[in-house]
């Protein structure tokens, strides 16, 4: 997980600083899809373990993530 992790943030950083268009641009589409990848991912921890589990991890309340991501 933790060499996902780093290669992400690699290729993050890398566009944040490459001064074009392309790279701006890949950056909000990575941004939207990292928007509903929480959701998904969020809805399927809560389905193995719990809306707690998901509060705990994001740093808010069960009902706060709930409302954000259940769907």
């Amino acid at each position: 997980m933790s060499d996902t992790r780093a290669a992400a943030e690699a290729a993050i950083r890398a566009l944040a600083t490459t001064p074009t268009p392309e790279a701006f641009a890949a950056l909000l589409e990575l941004s939207s899809l990292t928007g509903v990848a929480l959701g998904d991912s969020a809805r399927l921890l809560a389905a193995t373990s719990s809306w707690s589990t998901v509060g705990e991890a994001s740093g808010t309340t069960k009902q706060a993530a709930w409302a954000r991501w259940h769907g």
